[in-house]
């Protein structure tokens, strides 16, 4: 990594452990609220335990990380010699994470540029590892940000989940939508589209509404040099099968992810939740 450089995120990045290791980066955890019991996304709760809990119909709400904690992540990054820091976050049209990091960065001992990404999960891993990449090569501050704000504008991120109630629970999605999904048993296609979850398609099962989602990452990927990441909770067989395919579909992958989604979105999604994120190079 960078000497002058740093790069932060969040844990909804979900980029694996040795990734960030590799590069650098670190992430700020969000906090999964289960009962009266507050667990940091990724180290105090897993995705497993959190999809029991729902399952159960336990109550789970999260929050955005304190200004303080992020002040700690500039600090340590300053003190560690870095001269400048991107700090890149999930969509604020769906947490605060965005506007802490904002307040921290008021605060911090040397230039930190706080980015809405309007992306979540590996669309929000994707542009950290694009940043970070940028400041190992040497790149400044404004650079590794344009690469950054480059890769979020290039990436899309679909999924597909078993019911909207979660997501209307949250407040993440209207509760229109919501209904018009219940009323019509179907099985909803998502989007995320200007920083916020939208409604794509509306499909009669589940099967056709996974094969109907590998057909738009197909097409979205199209041929040319691009990452992939498919996403879920609970669901390992599905992701695999839909990742397999996918190999085999998209002749210019480069890197494809498979990985549990932590408990911050799972929360919000609910068991059953599948999703992919098409990310050109």
């Amino acid at each position: 990594m960078s000497r002058h450089v740093a790069i932060v995120t969040d844990s909804t990045a979900y980029l694996p452990p040795e990734t960030m290791e590799r590069h650098g980066i670190t992430a700020v955890p969000l906090t999964v609220v289960l009962g009266d019991q507050a667990l940091e996304d990724g180290t105090e709760i897993s995705a497993r335990s959190l999809a029991v809990a729902l399952q159960k119909r336990r109550p789970v709400t999260t929050s955005r990380p304190s200004p303080e904690v992020f002040a700690a992540a500039y600090r340590a990054a300053a003190e560690a010699g870095a001269t400048g820091i991107v700090s890149l976050h999930l969509s604020a049209e769906i947490s605060g994470t965005y506007d802490a990091a904002l307040l921290a960065a008021k605060e911090a001992l040397v230039p930190v540029r706080v980015v809405d990404t309007g992306m979540v999960a590996m669309a929000l891993g994707f542009c950290a590892l694009a940043s970070a990449e940028t400041a190992e090569a040497g790149g400044s501050l404004d650079e590794a940000v344009a690469a950054a704000e480059k890769r979020a504008a290039g990436t899309s991120a679909y999924f597909y989940v078993d019911t909207l109630d979660y997501l209307r629970r949250g407040g993440r999605i209207g509760a229109a939508q919501a209904l018009l999904g219940s009323a019509l048993a179907v099985k909803p296609l998502l989007q995320l589209d200007g920083g916020r979850i939208e409604l794509l398609e509306k499909v009669r099962t589940a099967s056709k509404a996974i094969a109907r989602l590998e057909e738009i990452v197909a097409e979205r990927a199209g041929s040319g040099r691009v990452d992939i990441a498919v996403h879920h909770l609970a669901a390992p067989e599905r992701a695999e099968r839909l990742a397999e395919r996918l190999r085999e579909r998209v002749p210019g992958l480069v890197d494809l992810h498979v990985s549990e989604v932590g408990a911050v979105i799972g929360a919000h999604t609910g068991p059953g939740l599948l999703g992919a994120v098409v990310s050109p190079r």
